[in-house]
């Protein structure tokens, strides 16, 4: 479901994208990246149930200062080249411009066309401009563009019978229905920023606006020349305004109250091309449009009870209004499902309030319980074919989550380690399941009634000497359906538990059918990270950082319908190593980067494919990014 929001939200500098294409590269010139986990109803409350991502580009600086980085990747055969200018302008006005440029090769062979898949190249560009009027009053515009392509699909094949048989390279029709198997996006994004400071108090503006368009082709199977072909056109705009006002730091009372506004128009057609084995030769297309609106305000008031203990309270009231059209046409030759419209209105209203207790036991130790809530607005069902209006709308996903935890720095500040313990329910959690059952087969957005992530993460930060940095991290988790009636049958569930054309009054019936105690996709009981750091002396001038990293994480299911054949991620460790040779300065530096050492071919989503739709009915797996080895050179002036 293309219209889908994500559960985890991400914001850049400010400007919530609710899209993962309004923002191409959203790691690139960054000052910080702050994770936010578990919901957040106040701050950052628009579509976080599960958590945010927020993500601050680098501003101007007072002084000149510019740098650059070259990676060449071996493996990819492709470089990646980003650098900066920044200072002032005037006593006033102080600028940053950020380019970036990548063209890379693949790292899965298509057999067909005789390339490496997938290949991207993009170029990026930030302005960012600061003005200082007086030293009460500031703003900050930022201006980024970025053009985008990659050729082919990451995409190899599995079979529907034998477990873990996987193809190395891909079979597929790199030019389907003379469409080149490619995506295309344009983005572009602009905010403003501006404080102003009157007495202690703060008045914060953020304005922003974003933009994208997008096409892409999909070939899939192995049939050549293809017998099936998804294009997929995307436009999309979004205004937001939202205005902050801080209190005074340092009081017995602190707080922030504020305001939020987005409106988002998106436009969807979404053209099908098939000449399948059963004869049926056509075209149909659906169109898509979806409007929005939100509302909302805001507060959060910290108490400080005593220099030791704090109480922190928040609550946000959204007003989330939706409307939305769909239809499928006949183009031309055989149809292939049912042309169908549907159109609908959402208008909901939901306060997410959260509180959390903050007591210091001793200096540089802090015990915390939290109570919170999130949420996440209702949507449309935007390109399945056979959408009616008893199918068009789902409802809003809700979340509630207790917490509690321990944060420390230990040891002179030499160990840090922190430790919690979460419960998080979630209500009507917003589930897309591909149904390859449907004619012809997609995606269905459905709401399960209930499910729940309980578990516990830990970090750990030690540094032993001054040259050696140790850090951990590691997470339990238990997450699964609750309650979830009407689920369409998995994979690995026998005609007699689950079967579509069981009859609805049969036991066996997707009507009687609910996956209560089943694990939720993509979720692994453990996962884990540890890393060491080393810097080592060479003499007065230059240092030596060795970085050596290892990454974990246990099995999971990577399909919809949680497939024992193909829909299961083993567990599985990669192994990440960084050499940097440079000036004890940072002025310069030369690196070796190796990731994922062990060559782990992992996947992060597999569906099946019907013999409806191909020649060779198999299951398609999104393949991780294998083993790379790059050269890095870094000049910063």
């Amino acid at each position: 479901n293309f219209a889908f929001d994500q559960s985890v939200s991400l914001y850049q500098d400010g400007i919530y994208a609710g899209r993962a294409k309004q923002f191409e590269a959203p790691f690139f010139d960054i000052e910080r990246m702050e994770v936010l986990r578990g919901p957040q109803g106040a701050l950052f409350g628009k579509n976080t149930p599960a958590g945010a991502i927020s993500i601050v580009t680098a501003g101007p600086t007072k002084e000149f200062e510019g740098g650059a980085t070259a990676t060449y990747n071996y493996d990819l055969n492709g470089i990646d080249l980003n650098g900066y200018v920044s200072g002032p302008i005037s006593d006033k006005l102080s600028a940053r411009l950020a380019l970036k440029f990548l063209d890379s090769d693949g790292y899965v062979k298509n057999e067909t066309t005789g390339n490496n898949d997938p290949r991207h190249k993009q170029r990026l560009a930030r302005l960012t401009l600061k003005y200082e009027p007086t030293s009460d009053l500031d703003f900050t515009a930022k201006l980024e563009h970025a053009e985008s392509r990659t050729d082919g699909l990451n995409m190899v094949l599995a079979s529907l019978t034998v477990p873990g048989l996987v193809t190395e390279d891909r079979f597929a029709d790199g030019n389907p229905f003379g469409h080149p198997e490619a995506e295309n996006v344009s983005t572009s994004n602009a905010s403003v920023t501006g404080n102003y400071r009157f007495g202690d108090m703060t008045l914060t503006s953020v304005t922003g606006f974003s933009t994208f368009g997008a096409n892409r082709a999909n070939s899939y199977s192995r049939d050549v020349p293809a017998v099936y072909l998804n294009r997929i056109l995307e436009r999309f705009k979004q205004f937001s305004q939202e205005v902050r006002l801080l209190s005074p730091e340092h009081k017995t009372f602190e707080y922030i109250v504020g305001g939020y506004f987005d409106w988002s128009n998106y436009d969807l057609v979404y053209p099908k091309n098939y000449n399948l084995p059963s004869g049926a030769a056509g075209m149909i297309h659906s169109n898509f449009n979806q409007k929005a609106q939100t509302y909302s305000v805001f507060g959060q008031g910290t108490y400080n009870i005593a220099d030791d203990l704090r109480l922190i309270g928040s609550v946000r009231y959204t007003l989330t209004e939706k409307t939305g059209f769909f239809q499928t046409l006949s183009d031309y030759g055989t149809i292939l499902g049912a042309l169908t419209t549907a159109s609908g209105n959402i208008s909901e209203g939901i306060v997410d309030p959260s509180v959390t207790a903050q007591y210091d036991v001793i200096p540089g130790t802090m015990l915390y319980a939290t109570y919170g809530r999130g949420s996440k607005s209702g949507g449309f069902v935007s390109n399945t074919v056979g959408t009616t209006n008893a199918t068009f709308v789902f409802r809003p996903e809700r979340s509630t989550n207790y917490e509690v935890g321990v944060k420390s720095t230990l040891a002179e500040d030499t160990l840090i380690v922190d430790l919690s313990l979460y419960d998080t329910k979630f209500k009507d959690l917003q589930t897309s399941v591909y149904d390859a059952t449907l004619v012809p087969p997609g995606f269905v957005t459905k709401n399960a009634a209930a499910a729940s992530s309980r578990g516990v993460e830990a970090a750990v930060t030690w540094l032993p000497i001054n040259t050696l940095k140790l850090t951990w991290s590691g997470a339990y988790q238990d997450a699964k359906y609750d309650d979830f009636p009407g689920a369409n049958c998995l994979a690995r569930e026998t005609p007699a538990q689950c079967s579509p054309s069981a009859p609805a009054s049969a036991p066996n019936s997707i009507v009687n059918h609910n996956l209560a105690g089943a694990p939720l996709t993509f979720a692994s009981k453990w996962t884990g990270n540890a890393q060491a750091e080393h810097t080592m002396l060479l003499d007065n001038d230059l240092m030596l950082i060795s970085t050596f990293q290892v990454s974990y994480r246990s099995k999971y299911y990577n399909s919809d319908d949680q497939s024992l054949i193909y829909g299961v991620q083993p567990s599985f460790a990669k192994y990440d190593v960084r050499l940097q040779l440079g000036d004890v300065g940072e002025r310069w530096s030369l690196a070796l980067i190796g990731k994922n050492l062990s060559n782990e071919r992992t996947y992060s989503f597999a569906f099946a494919w019907p013999g409806s739709l191909s020649h060779f009915p198999t299951a398609h797996k999104v393949l991780d990014e294998t083993r790379t080895s790059a050269f890095e050179a870094s000049l910063h002036l």
